[in-house]
């Protein structure tokens, strides 16, 4: 939920290797794609990820991956 308590809808797809974020509050019809995704989505896509790759249906390189795009936030604020 945002600021004014809307429902807050995000996902995430990965094509040649990159990570593509986008989001939208309900109501909306489009999608905002994000060049830089916001650090609280990428901590959610993490434990996602987590648990598609204890289910095996993730693989190591996509955890790594947004564990590095994490790191990359975190060494940027």
């Amino acid at each position: 939920m945002n600021e004014q308590g809307a429902k807050r809808e995000v996902r995430a797809t990965k094509f040649g290797g990159a990570w593509r974020v986008q989001a939208k509050t309900a109501g909306d019809l489009d999608w905002t794609y994000y060049e830089r995704p916001l650090l609280e989505d990428l901590l959610a896509l993490k434990e996602i990820l987590v648990r598609k790759y204890h289910r095996r249906r993730a693989s190591a390189e996509d955890f790594a991956s947004i564990e590095k795009l994490i790191l990359v936030q975190l060494c940027d604020e």
